[in-house]
C-alpha cells in the first residue's frame, strides 16, 4: 500500500510539474502591445515557419528515421497551402497584411487545426491557447478594418472574409467611351476579325463559353479566358499573372500571335487612323495620340465599368436577409467550412493570390488518366514568369462573381459543369470529399454571385 501511495503521489507532483510547465511556456500576448506584435508573438510561439516557408529552418531531429518523414511530409504540405513569410513581414514592418493571409489565418484559428498535435506535443509552448486564440482573432478583425473597411455590409457580416461589390468604381468617363469602342474594336488584330468581345463578350459575362478561345486564322489559345467582369479588382492579371494592371493586360492579346496577331502598336494605331472621325474623338481625350500607351489605357478605363454590383449575396451582406434562399446561406456556411473563403475572398471572391492547383491530391496526374491530355505549357502556371521551382502549377485564384455564368472552369477550360468544378476543388484543393447534398447547395449559393449585366 506503502508503495502504490509513493507512486501515486509522485504521478501526482509529475502531472502538477507538467501543468505549471505547460501554463509556464505558453504566455499569453500582452494586452496592452499593439495587435501586430501580439500576432507575431503568437505566430512565433506556434512555430509556424518551421512548416509555411519554402525555406524552414529544420530540428537536430529531422533526420531521425521516423521523424524524418513525418516532418517531411508536414513541411511540404504547409509550404504548399501557405507561405507565412510574407504575413510575418507585413506585420513586422506595418504594411497591410494580404486579404487572403488573413482569411487563410482566420480560418486555421477557429478551426484549432493548427500547429498539429504532433507538433505542439513537442514544442509545448506552441499549442494555441484560448488567449492565443483570441488575441488573433481581434487581431485579424482590426487588421481587416483598418486595410479593407468594409462599409457596404451591415453591421452582422463587417468582418465576413468577402465584401459586398461597390456599385462602380471611380473611372475617366470620356476615356471610357473611347476604351468601349477599342474593346469591340476588330482592328486591333491583324486580320480584323478579332476584337477582345470576340473572347469576353459582355453578353456572355466577360467569358466565350469555349475550352479554349479562337484567334486570328482559328488558333487556339492554351489557357481558358478569364473574365473581363470586376477584372479591377484582380491584384494581377492573366492566370500566371504576367500583368500587373488592366492596361498591361490590354496591350498582350493585340501582339499575342496566336489571339490578335498584329505586329505592334504602331501597326495598330496605323489601322485606327484611318478612321478620321474616331481619331479626332481620340485625341480630343488623349492630345498625345494613339500608341500602345493611350489605346490600352482606354480600354482599362473601360474594363473598369464592368463591374457586377448588388447580386443576391451581396444585397444578403448588406442585410437584406430574404435575398438569399436558406439553401444558398446554408451554401455559403458550407462554402466557409470547406475553407473555399480563404483564397475565394476579398470583393472579387478571387483574383488576390497564386495557390497550388492540387495542394491535396495530384490534379494533374488525374487529368492525364481521365482526360488524356498531358501538361503544357498553360499548366506551369506562375512558374512561367518566375522560373521559381515552388511557382509551377500555381495560378491566380479566379473570381467566382458570375460563375454559374462563365463556364467552362479552371485554367484549362476543362471542367464543364459548376457542380463537377465545386466537388473537384473539394478533393484536390481541400483534401475532403464534399457530398453531393452539399455541393448542391454550394452551387446554389454560387448561383447567388450572379448579378444584371453592366449597363451600356
Amino acid at each position: 500500500m506503502k508503495t502504490s501511495s509513493k507512486i501515486l503521489i509522485g504521478a501526482g507532483v509529475a502531472v502538477v510539474a507538467l501543468a505549471v510547465i505547460y501554463r509556464a511556456v505558453n504566455i499569453a500576448p500582452d494586452k496592452d502591445a499593439a495587435v501586430s506584435e501580439q500576432m507575431l508573438q503568437v505566430i512565433g510561439d506556434g512555430g509556424c515557419v518551421d512548416c509555411h516557408t519554402s525555406e524552414p529552418n529544420l530540428p537536430f531531429y529531422s533526420t531521425w528515421p521516423i521523424a524524418k518523414t513525418l516532418i517531411a511530409k508536414h513541411i511540404e504540405d504547409g509550404c504548399k497551402a501557405f507561405d507565412i513569410e510574407p504575413m510575418i513581414a507585413s506585420l513586422q514592418n506595418g504594411e497591410p497584411v494580404g486579404e487572403v493571409d488573413l482569411a487563410k489565418v482566420e480560418k486555421t484559428v477557429l478551426d484549432g487545426s493548427m500547429p498539429l498535435a504532433q507538433y505542439y506535443l513537442v514544442h509545448w509552448g506552441s499549442s494555441l491557447t484560448k488567449a492565443k486564440q483570441a488575441a488573433m482573432l481581434e487581431g485579424i478583425r482590426t487588421l481587416r478594418a483598418e486595410y479593407y473597411p468594409n462599409p457596404l455590409a451591415c453591421a452582422e457580416f463587417v468582418n465576413e472574409p468577402i465584401r459586398p461589390i461597390p456599385d462602380s468604381v471611380p473611372y475617366d468617363p470620356a476615356k471610357a467611351e473611347l476604351g468601349k469602342v477599342l474593346y469591340n474594336d476588330t482592328r486591333l488584330s491583324a486580320d480584323g476579325t478579332i476584337s477582345c468581345a470576340s473572347c469576353h463578350a459582355i453578353e456572355t459575362y466577360g467569358v466565350d463559353n469555349k475550352r479554349y478561345s479562337e484567334g486570328i486564322n482559328g488558333q487556339l489559345g492554351g489557357v481558358n479566358a478569364p473574365t473581363s467582369f470586376n477584372a479591377v479588382f484582380n491584384f494581377v492579371q492573366f492566370w500566371d499573372g504576367r500583368a500587373a494592371t488592366l492596361a498591361e493586360q490590354a496591350g498582350g492579346p493585340p501582339l499575342n500571335p496566336v489571339e490578335m496577331g498584329s505586329k505592334d502598336f504602331e501597326e495598330i494605331a496605323a489601322r485606327i487612323a484611318q478612321d478620321k472621325v474616331f481619331t479626332k474623338r481620340f485625341v480630343a481625350v488623349y492630345p498625345e495620340g494613339l500608341s500602345q500607351e493611350t489605346i490600352t489605357d482606354a480600354i482599362a478605363e473601360y474594363e473598369k465599368t464592368l463591374v457586377t454590383p448588388n447580386c443576391p449575396f451581396d444585397r444578403y451582406l448588406k442585410g437584406d436577409a430574404q435575398a438569399m434562399t436558406a439553401e444558398q446561406v446554408e451554401g455559403y456556411e458550407i462554402f466557409k467550412d470547406y475553407s473555399c473563403a480563404t483564397c475565394h475572398c476579398g470583393v472579387n471572391m478571387g483574383g488576390l493570390s497564386y495557390e497550388l492547383m492540387g495542394k491535396r491530391a495530384n490534379y494533374f496526374e488525374d487529368r492525364e488518366l481521365t482526360l488524356k491530355s498531358g501538361l503544357t505549357d498553360g499548366d506551369n502556371g506562375r512558374w512561367a514568369q518566375t522560373g521559381v521551382e515552388r511557382d509551377r502549377y500555381r495560378f491566380k485564384t479566379p473570381t467566382l462573381r458570375n460563375v454559374a455564368m462563365t463556364w467552362p472552369y479552371y485554367h484549362d477550360g476543362s471542367v464543364e459543369t459548376l457542380e463537377q468544378a465545386i466537388s473537384m476543388m473539394s478533393t484536390y484543393q481541400v483534401g475532403r470529399k464534399m457530398s453531393e447534398d452539399k455541393v448542391a447547395k454550394v452551387k446554389a449559393f454560387l448561383e447567388a454571385q450572379t448579378a444584371e449585366l453592366p449597363a451600356e
